[in-house]
Order: structure tokens, then sequence, then C-alpha cells
């Protein structure tokens, strides 16, 4: 790419190489580079358009791409075109208007998502976003999310109130086997792609309850009916769900306490009050 100019902020962590020169000597020539937002940009190679993410944990996020689209049914993700330590290229996704059939669709391939057996509690990411979390696999539900909640809490000063909620999992949680989630689920990383189908990005994967994932969706928009309904037609609800859904927006909402404070660490006080 002789003769491009290096886009800002251009050089992976751990690493003074810019990304362009390592995609070129990877890929050939790669074309101009448009930012999509910070550490974030679409470029043409190959033929084809890439999208590039620069940053920590992008190499979680592309092995939680590769498991996420391992499973049968499920929504669809980008292909992971090249993964290093801070740097991730995946394929570019063209989008349409978002449509009733994106959502239906989205709905039943979530649930086909939470239908497959899925081994353990925990693993994957070490990531969630910007805010870094432990990856291990544990015994049980109420242990990953006990430890899960846990170390969020110490992040945000708040272990005395958590620990009233967690020492309480055993009565809230539902006697369920793990499943792989997304694990960050919020509209922003679902994409409606052409032909009616919505696609997953960005994702923080980890086994977990199902319900966490539908929960996360809610936290910034609400969820359409019709989107649940075809959810539940694939995965029949739980008794109960509707009880959980704040429950379950918990660690997310810890998660944006730890990062920004404010109005965030307000709604976890707010849920931990309900659930203790």
């Amino acid at each position: 790419m002789t003769g491009l100019p290096v886009p800002a902020g251009a050089s992976t962590p751990g690493s003074r190489q810019p990304w362009p020169e390592r995609l070129s000597a990877v890929l050939g020539p790669v074309g101009p580079a448009r930012s999509l937002g910070p550490g974030l940009w679409r470029v043409a190679a190959e033929g084809r358009d890439l999208v590039v993410k620069v940053g920590d944990g992008v190499q979680d996020e592309a092995e939680g791409l590769r498991s996420l689209g391992r499973v049968s049914g499920a929504p669809p993700v980008p292909g992971v075109v090249l993964a290093e330590p801070g740097l991730l290229v995946s394929e570019w996704v063209d989008q349409e208007p978002r449509s009733t059939g994106h959502e239906e669709e989205l709905g039943r391939r979530l649930a086909s998502l939470h239908r497959a057996p899925w081994p353990e509690w925990g693993g994957g990411s070490s990531w969630v976003g910007a805010c870094p979390v432990s990856p291990a696999v544990l015994p049980d539900g109420r242990s990953f999310y006990g430890a899960r909640l846990l170390g969020l809490a110490a992040r945000c000063g708040m272990v005395g109130a958590v620990s009233e909620v967690v020492e309480r999992l055993d009565l809230l949680l539902p006697p369920t086997a793990p499943a792989l989630v997304h694990g960050d689920l919020w509209w922003g990383n679902v994409l409606w792609g052409a032909g009616g189908r919505p696609w997953l990005i960005d994702p923080s994967v980890h086994g977990g309850h199902p319900e966490e994932d539908l929960a996360m969706l809610g936290l910034f928009g609400p969820v359409p009916e019709r989107l649940l309904r075809a959810y539940d037609e694939v995965r029949p609800p739980e008794n109960g769900r509707e009880e959980r859904v704040d429950l379950f927006r918990l660690a997310p909402v810890l998660v944006h306490a730890a990062l920004f404070g404010g109005g965030y660490r307000r709604q976890a006080e707010s849920i931990l009050r309900r659930y203790a």
C-alpha cells in the first residue's frame, strides 16, 4: 500500500507497526481506510470490503466470532480474516433498514443459539467491551455469576451491596444448564443485514444463562414483542423469566458503572435493592 496515508491511531497494542502495513503484508494491496469510530476502519483488500479493529481483547473477540459461527442455526457473524494481538480483521456486512422480519429472525436464531448444548459455565472472553473480566471456568451457574458480579463490584466499590445478592443466587437463578451466550448483546452489536438476516458482532462469549442475552438486549432499547414470540416458539421461556430480567442486567450495568460511574451506579443500586 505504498503511497497511502497511515490512519491516525493505526498502530496495534504492543506493536509499533501500523496495521495497514501488516495487512498489506498478509493480504496484498489495501485500499484507503475509512474511519468507522475509534480504533475501527473499513478498507478494501483482496477485492472485498473488510473491517479492521485494533485494541485490547480483539483476539478474544475473534475467537468468540468463531464460536458463534460454529453453532447451527445461530445468528450469522462476520468471518474472521486475520486475528493477531491487538488486531482483528473481519468481513464487512452489507446492511439494510431494520424490519419486522429482521426482528423475528433474530428471535428464532438467538433461540437456536441458546438451545445448543454447551459444556461449561464461564470461560470465553476476558473482556466485556473495554472492561476486563475473568475467563475462569466454574462448576455451576451460582459460582459463575457470583464471581462475575463480585469481580465487577470490586471495580466500582460496591462489593458489600453486591455480596447480599450473591448470597441469594441459589434462590434467584433458574436451574438450567449453560448455553453459549453472546455476552454483550445490545442493539449496537446487531447488524440488520441484507435479505432480512440479523448479524451479531463484538461478542464477549462465555457459558451462561440464555436469559442473559435477552436481558442485555433490552438494556438500551425495548425488545419487540414479535422478537420474544419468535424466540419462545423455538425455546419456550422458563417460569419467572420476567422477574429475572433485572437480575441478568446487573452484570452489564456494573460494567458500565465501572467504566463510567454516574447514573449506571445508581441503576445498579436500584437493582441490588430489588434482589437483596
